[in-house]
């Protein structure tokens, strides 16, 4: 048994478990699969609840990704990730257009990714399915400590719509939000379906306004949301199979840290042990710097992602870790010409929520899907209580970048959402992954070890204290861990960053086990945010 601590129990019950950012979006999820319905009806319930109680996170203006794994089929993943509108290119925007207004959204895809997966895989009409979503939309719910501090932190983002909503509400603890606008926008959509927002009458209204704010997306781009579903991406680790979704996502980062890692004893050095630490924070690094270098739309530009996961390319790669000193990183994503004295990537040839759910039949689905920053673009469409995305912000727009992620027309943006399944005897063990910008990448690989190679339940693994790297020897890093243990990092040169106990900076992870002895199903979900797990 493991001895990592919690503050709370891992949730367990024998018919299905869902796991979310917010305890109202979870207990939608819930009552979704008390009513017969399945993983699929509780994972798009879940997500459009979240639309509501979470809605400076993810909504219908966002996109994401789903990876699903049918009890009785091959997993796969449904990508609604969004992409670049017809008439955007490096020229047409600023750094200051990409962060915020009606220039920073790329093609909004939720609503169609939700959709597609209830009438491909669910068992419930989307009239049932929304109802909850629907019920708080319209009556309204009390605020959870962190909807307080996020609706009064990004309030200044958003236009004037937004505010007519938003800044109505006391932001403290209790006060009751109500959004009508976004009832009825939710009620449509259940009844007319996403043909109603992809080319009818909603995103008729969308393209409208957008276009007389001087923005890029008109309704041609919204008429084809180019949903795919998609084969996942896996590796093997330690006789595991784990799988995430393919490129334009960015999972592949994670697979290639744990592939670097699986030469090493993680177990002799002890669970956020100095050395593992150091070892962990190096792996990432490296990784990092490829997925900079090759990460982005593969109908664009193909990347050699076979060889960036093989086995003689990342021995190599581990020939660069230095076992007590720092190396310097670029960073998080391109910021300019790389020194030589920075991680570099290996020669080949050739704000966010997270949310799971499980059902008594053994079918395990995950949502990352996001609209970005706080609220996205802060672009609210007036009358509809819908918000768009700024994923303009996570592409490149200088025209001499020499990575992947330079924005072109219809191009995918390379995404960092990475929703992770693991599999033990080709049976479904659990999920985890995470919100958070590119420390995904990073808090997802740390999660999983936790389960993987410290026994830890679901809700001990997404407690322990975590970490996060930046530009150079820069890591942020939870107060939890021990001084004795900071000391020794930084006596090998790790700059660090003491960001408190329970810090949204490394993420707000979700996770769902089925256990693979007793067959209950488990689940935990992240105190850094409004997370809960529920079963039953």
């Amino acid at each position: 048994m493991s001895t990592l601590s919690r503050t709370r129990p891992a949730i367990g019950g024998l018919n299905g478990a869902v796991a979310s950012a917010h305890p109202l979006a979870s207990q939608a999820g819930l009552e979704t699969l008390r009513t017969g319905g399945n993983a699929i009806d509780a994972i798009v319930a879940t997500a459009a609840a979240l639309n509501v109680v979470e809605p400076y996170m993810s909504g219908i203006g966002g996109v994401g990704f789903l990876l699903f794994h049918p009890a009785d089929g091959e997993t796969r993943v449904l990508n609604f990730s969004g992409y670049a509108p017809r008439a955007a290119s490096a020229d047409q925007l600023t750094p200051a257009d990409q962060d915020l207004g009606p220039k920073s959204c790329l093609v909004p895809c939720n609503i169609g990714g939700w959709l597609e997966a209830l009438q491909k895989h669910g068992s419930q009409p989307a009239e049932q399915v929304f109802a909850r979503a629907i019920e708080l939309a319209e009556r309204g719910f009390p605020l959870h400590p962190v909807n307080a501090r996020m609706i009064e932190a990004t309030l200044p983002r958003l236009n004037e719509a937004g505010r007519a909503i938003y800044g109505q509400v006391e932001p403290r603890i209790g006060s009751i939000l109500r959004q009508p606008a976004l009832a009825d926008t939710l009620r449509n959509l259940a009844t007319h379906g996403s043909q109603w927002f992809h080319g009818g009458p909603l995103g008729q209204k969308m393209a409208d306004y957008i276009q007389s704010e001087g923005g890029l997306l008109t309704i041609a781009d919204l008429q084809d949301p180019k949903l795919e579903w998609q084969d996942p991406i896996s590796i093997s680790y330690r006789n595991l199979e784990i799988k995430t979704c393919p490129p334009n996502c960015e999972g592949f980062q994670i697979l290639q840290t744990l592939k670097l890692l699986e030469a090493y004893d993680l177990q002799a050095m002890g669970h956020n042990s100095a050395p593992y630490i150091h070892l962990l924070s190096e792996a990432i690094k490296l990784a990092t710097a490829d997925r900079i270098k090759w990460s982005g739309d593969p109908k664009f530009h193909p990347l050699p992602l076979e060889e960036l996961l093989s086995e003689s390319y990342l021995a190599e790669r581990r020939t660069q870790i230095n076992s007590q000193t720092a190396s310097h990183s670029e960073g998080e994503r391109w910021r300019g010409a790389r020194t030589d004295t920075h991680v570099s990537p290996g020669k080949v040839d050739g704000l966010t929520t997270h949310l799971t759910a499980v059902d008594a039949a053994g079918n395990a689905a995950s949502i990352t899907q996001s609209l970005g920053n706080g609220f996205g673009s802060g672009v609210f469409i007036p009358d509809t209580g819908v918000a768009l995305n700024n994923f303009a912000y996570w592409t490149e727009i200088d025209p001499d970048c020499p990575t992947p992620g330079l924005i072109e027309p219809g191009k995918r943006w390379s995404c960092c959402m990475s929703p992770v399944h693991i599999f033990r005897d080709g049976q479904f063990w659990f999920s985890m992954a995470t919100p958070g910008s590119y420390g995904i990448l990073q808090t997802t690989v740390q999660m999983l070890l936790n389960i993987v190679e410290f026994a830890a339940d679901p809700q001990a693994a997404i407690e322990a204290p975590r970490f996060r790297v930046y530009e150079e020897t820069r890591m942020e890093i939870e107060n939890r861990v021990a001084a004795a243990v900071r000391n020794e990092l930084t006596q090998w040169g790790h700059a660090l960053e003491l960001i408190g106990d329970y810090s949204l900076l490394v993420g707000g992870g979700q996770s769902v086990m089925i256990d693979p002895v007793s067959n209950a199903r488990l689940a935990g979900a992240d105190p850094r945010r409004d997370g809960y797990a529920v079963a039953y």
